[in-house]
């Protein structure tokens, strides 16, 4: 009966935070914001749930049976019998933006995931959900004065994004080696205009802007080796690798000038032969028991290949250089549990039933500015608190990080914030009493 009331706690708590966030996002906000997303499909958004994120934003080589970890889909299998999770998390963020004497701060907030996860037979299991891509979100303008048409004001906006809805399905053999494979669909629109007013009464305004509408598949596969080094203690080597694919979708470019005086033109994407990079990543993790885990992992992106720079909407951005190239990252994470079992009350003890996170990561974009890779670096904090009994969690996880780490680069200084909700039940019980 307690559990039955936890989750139904956690479901109407879920709901609530879901109708929050998603009035948020069409209100009018941005689910990301940062000048570097005018380029490219934007800014690739951070991997993982906020267990992930919150140990540096590993788990290509974790495996947990409290937690969905959706880096890899071969950890599917590390899970209690006949149970079912779900993870929901949500996403905030506050930035600073510097550039010489300017300085800017931004606030965003955003749904993040929602996934589930359940059996099918022995030694199989699935999870599905949708999770962010990339993020589009930039407002940037300034005026200055020209002797001939006084003063005019430049304005560059964009919002939008790209997100992706997977089915991940993974098997064990031999109870060592977990092999995985998902599909992803994914999916969005990102949407950019530039500006010039006038303040001369007898020029005329300009615009121009481009709408992009893009769609495709992809499949990522994954497997996991676990080596047990003692009757508690295992040393588990994973790797992943998501296909480049084809973009599919159209894209509307239109010019103005004035109230009357208005161009427009439409184009198959498909016919411009772009694709979205392929990933490669490694991972090697300990873990003791479910008590302690360490992991380090390795990505590696290449969109040298994907023709960005090419189309209109990808690659307009001005005088600035664009080029699409190899990115890659760096992220290492640890989680300590003191004693999940401890049943004894006080502060103290319950405490020590909490399990402590904490990682780091260094991200190197998958473009280059002006021949220069936008850089990021970043250390994160986290927590998950239960909730009643079993493995029902809230994850609180903080991230601090900068971007743009060459000197002639916009200085982006973040705060970042997530929040998941885990929960779990038992599928198929038969229960001794009606």
């Amino acid at each position: 009966m307690l559990r039955r009331l936890t989750n139904r706690f956690l479901a109407v708590l879920v709901l609530l935070l879901s109708a929050w966030a998603a009035k948020a996002q069409t209100d009018g906000t941005y689910s990301g914001f940062s000048p570097y997303s005018v380029f490219g499909v934007g800014q690739l958004h951070q991997p993982g749930t906020a267990w992930n994120r919150s140990m540096g934003g590993v788990g290509i080589a974790a495996r947990s049976n409290r937690y969905i970890n959706i880096l890899n889909p071969a950890s599917v299998t590390a899970r209690d019998s006949l149970s079912f999770m779900s993870d929901f998390g949500l996403d905030g963020r506050i930035s600073l933006f510097t550039e010489g004497d300017k300085k800017a701060l931004n606030t965003t907030f955003s749904i993040d995931d929602f996934v589930i996860s359940f059996p099918l037979w022995k030694h199989t299991a699935m999870m599905v959900g949708v999770t962010p891509v990339s993020d589009v979100g930039y407002n940037i303008s300034y005026t200055e004065m020209d002797v001939d048409t006084g003063y005019r004001t430049f304005t560059t906006a964009g919002n939008g994004g790209i997100y992706q809805v997977f089915g991940a399905f993974a098997g064990t053999l031999w109870n060592r080696l977990s092999l995985g494979a998902e599909v992803n669909y994914r999916f969005g629109n990102i949407n950019k205009k530039a500006s010039t007013s006038y303040d001369e009464a007898s020029m005329r305004d300009m615009a121009s802007g481009d709408s992009l509408q893009v769609n495709n598949f992809t499949a990522k596969l994954g497997l996991q080796y676990e080596q047990p080094l003692t009757h508690s203690s295992f040393l588990t080597l994973g790797a992943t690798y998501k296909f480049s694919t084809k973009i599919n979708g159209y894209s509307i470019h239109y010019e103005e000038r004035g109230s009357y005086d208005r161009r427009r033109s439409s184009k198959n994407l498909s016919e411009s032969a772009l694709s979205m990079g392929d990933e490669l990543g490694v991972g090697l993790s300990y873990r003791n028991a479910d008590k302690f885990l360490v992991e380090v992992d390795y990505t590696r992106t290449d969109w040298s290949r994907t023709r960005l720079d090419e189309v209109k909407g990808f690659s307009n951005v001005g005088d600035v250089t664009f080029s699409q190239s190899v990115g890659q990252a760096i992220r290492a994470g640890v989680a300590f549990t003191p004693n999940r079992n401890d049943v004894r009350t006080g502060f103290v003890h319950f405490l020590r039933r909490c399990t402590f996170r904490g990682g780091a990561y260094f991200d190197q974009s998958y473009y280059t500015v002006d021949g220069a890779h936008v850089n990021a670096i970043g250390v994160t904090l986290g927590m998950t608190i239960p909730v009643f009994r079993g493995y029902n969690g809230i994850t609180v996880g903080l991230d601090f990080g900068r971007r743009g780490l060459a000197t002639s680069q916009v200085k982006e200084t973040y705060f970042g914030f997530n929040l998941g909700f885990n929960v779990f039940d038992i599928w198929f019980q038969k229960r001794p009493y009606e």
